[in-house]
């Protein structure tokens, strides 16, 4: 690697022996990844590293800045090491309990704020909350309920509830899909497992290695957990109530399939920012 041009134990010299590590472990936008470590271990904006970059890193600071570097290194990703994720207008904390929330899963977020404003909410798999708690930050009159099989991701979507000022309006329970609960949901959301089980190992490390399987494993063709949440929502929707699903690519179709032979019409769908079909909208007669 070549040499840094800041003096040594100076911001600079830190930030570029940092991103050719990174760059040497194929982590994308390694200045930029490692900046935001920097500028986290030593709790300032990263505009002020860029700011002064002879300027010292404290002792502390460094040591802070090289365990968070080896994680990374190792494909962790950037979310559990900050331990929080931007999601939607809220900001997430997150944990290896569930999966980071990802942009594209604003797709679903969108399509269910295309209709009529629910009164009551379902996030079935709610992982960090990060669904239900996007809807009823833009409906302040529903009311949701979060479940998930994990419950460590339960206490943790809570917690984001709480953070977020949302906790008032809200409750999430431990427990298989929504096996313990009534119907009556006008809106019903979820973004369930849906790789095939085949595909898990060739995702990307900070994925396949780091994520919960559980939240990626959708069996062997990645549509277990929709037969299982599709076949329940006829019971679970109140009559014109909406559901939204995120799909996996090219899921479309199949997953259609399953609502209309649950006797669910199929309303259309929605694109995520790379233009894929990311949100299936059904509806009970």
């Amino acid at each position: 690697m070549s040499d840094c041009p800041d003096p040594k134990g100076s911001v600079g010299a830190f930030l570029c022996r940092a991103g050719q590590h990174l760059r040497a472990a194929a982590i994308e936008n390694p200045r930029m990844e490692a900046r935001l470590l920097l500028s986290t271990a030593m709790g300032v904006d990263g505009s002020a590293l860029l700011r002064e970059p002879r300027a010292p890193v404290p002792e502390q600071a460094a040591h802070r800045f090289a365990a968070m570097l080896q994680r990374r290194l190792a494909h962790e990703p950037m979310g559990f090491i900050l331990g929080h994720q931007g999601f939607w207008t809220l900001e997430l904390e997150v944990s290896p309990a569930t999966l980071i929330p990802r942009a594209d899963s604003e797709a679903i977020v969108e399509a269910a704020l295309q209709g009529p404003a629910p009164g009551r909410v379902l996030d079935l798999g709610t992982g960090t909350g990060c669904l239900l708690l996007a809807v009823l930050s833009e409906h302040p009159g529903a009311f949701g309920v979060g479940v998930d099989l994990s419950p460590d991701a339960a206490a943790l979507a809570a917690r984001n509830a709480v953070a977020n000022g949302l906790a008032d309006r809200c409750t999430f329970l431990a427990g298989s899909w929504a096996a313990a609960l009534a119907g009556g949901f006008d809106l019903i959301l979820s973004n369930p497992p849906y790789i095939e089980t085949a595909d898990i190992a060739g995702l990307m490390p900070e994925v396949a290695l780091h994520e919960p399987a559980r939240a990626l494993d959708g069996g062997a063709d990645g549509l277990d957990a929709y037969r299982v949440i599709v076949a329940d929502l006829p019971r679970l929707l109140s009559p014109g109530g909406r559901a939204v699903l995120e799909l996996g690519q090219g899921q479309g179709p199949a997953v259609s399939r399953l609502a209309e032979q649950a006797g669910l019409a199929v309303l259309g769908s929605h694109a995520d920012l790379g233009g894929v079909e990311r949100a299936l909208i059904l509806q009970r007669g």
